[in-house]
């Protein structure tokens, strides 16, 4: 009799471990190096005055001795966060890596790839042209459950083409798109984003105004699949100021907290919800002006990083060794926490096995 319940115990549990996750969210920052995430700031380019104007005040921000202290002080929540109860890869130091598998290396191509799982030739542009290939959005908007459950709000205009809001019919809010104000706060969150600086023109709004447009929502519609796109920090990256994209990415950081806590207060994300971090592409390191840069000619920028956390996936920190990744299996892996297999017309990349596990 002992032996049989433990054995109805023992499935019960296992049964329980092995729950897929209710919700998902999925954040992307633009052109953050797996070489920050993992090491913190990097002083060649933090004690430069040509890419730190004011080097005093950047030390105290984010520098500390060895590479532990400064990572944990530039982004906290994602070490001591998901980097307990999660997974996090790409960290080539310690034969963990990630690349994107298309033959660019620069943003709408890796952002097709993140959402279809398919290096597709035919995005080979920043062009604002409409995805022509079915994404992990789009077909989970799909599935029962799901239907007009699913969000997207992007700094980068691109990002609503890539979802291709059009056919998908998934809400993308982007760049300084209008809104349709419903409360106070809806009201004054449209009245900064129109009226805000375009520090990068009209087609990228500033990352605060997404994440609190985005927040804004999540209390409002609680979506079951939410999708976060930052653009600054590539932005930043390209204009060469290195302490303002550190800045910016910390700032992310804290903006990943806050929803982290908000929806742990709300009864259909608590415990049922899974995060996914990653980028769309990295960025080059040698010599240290091609930090600046990515793209074919930018030796490296092929080298990206994920993090994750949440019901379906296994707590064992941060990855060492393994098998390389690749950008075109995170689309898989995202419809496999919520219980899905991922398939459509074109090739999709396998969800990452080892990501997926009992908790």
């Amino acid at each position: 009799m002992r032996l049989i319940w433990f054995l109805l115990s023992f499935f019960i549990s296992v049964s329980t471990l092995a729950q897929p996750a209710q919700n998902l969210i999925l954040v992307t920052m633009d052109g953050v190096r797996w070489q920050e995430i993992f090491n913190g700031a990097d002083s060649t380019l933090l004690f430069d005055p040509v890419y730190s104007r004011d080097t005093a005040s950047a030390r105290k921000l984010f520098w500390a001795p060895t590479a532990t202290e400064r990572r944990e002080r530039f982004m906290p929540f994602l070490w001591n966060t998901i980097g307990k109860q999660g997974q996090l890869y790409g960290n080539r130091q310690k034969g963990s890596r990630m690349n994107v598998s298309n033959p660019h290396w620069f943003s709408y191509p890796g952002y097709n790839e993140i959402l279809s799982g398919y290096a597709d030739d035919r995005i080979k542009s920043n062009d604002k042209i409409d995805n022509p290939n079915v994404t992990v959005l789009e077909f989970l908007n799909q599935q029962p459950g799901y239907k007009g459950k699913v969000a997207v709000f992007s700094s980068w205009d691109v990002i609503e083409a890539a979802v291709n809001e059009k056919r998908s019919g998934i809400p993308a809010s982007s760049a300084n798109e209008a809104g349709k104000p419903v409360t106070s706060a809806d009201s004054l969150l449209s009245d900064l984003t129109m009226l805000y600086p375009r520090e990068f023109g009209n087609g990228v709004r500033a990352d605060f105004l997404t994440y609190f447009t985005a927040r804004q929502y999540v209390k409002q519609k609680q979506p079951r699949v939410l999708f976060l796109s930052f653009d600054e920090t590539d932005d930043l990256a390209h204009a060469g100021r290195y302490a303002d994209h550190l800045r910016m990415v910390q700032s992310i950081d804290r903006y990943l907290a806050d929803l982290w806590q908000l929806i742990q207060k709300m009864p259909q994300y608590a415990g049922k919800t899974a995060m996914v971090i990653t980028s769309d592409h990295g960025r080059g390191h040698t010599p240290k002006a091609r930090w600046k840069d990515h793209g074919t000619k930018t030796a490296d920028s092929y080298q990206i990083w994920l993090a994750a956390m949440g019901p379906g996936i296994s707590t064992s920190g941060e990855q060492s060794n393994g098998p390389v990744l690749f950008q075109n299996q995170i689309a898989a892996t995202l419809a496999r926490l919520l219980g899905f297999e991922f398939k459509t017309d074109h090739p999709v990349g396998p969800p990452i096995d080892s990501l997926i596990g009992n908790k």
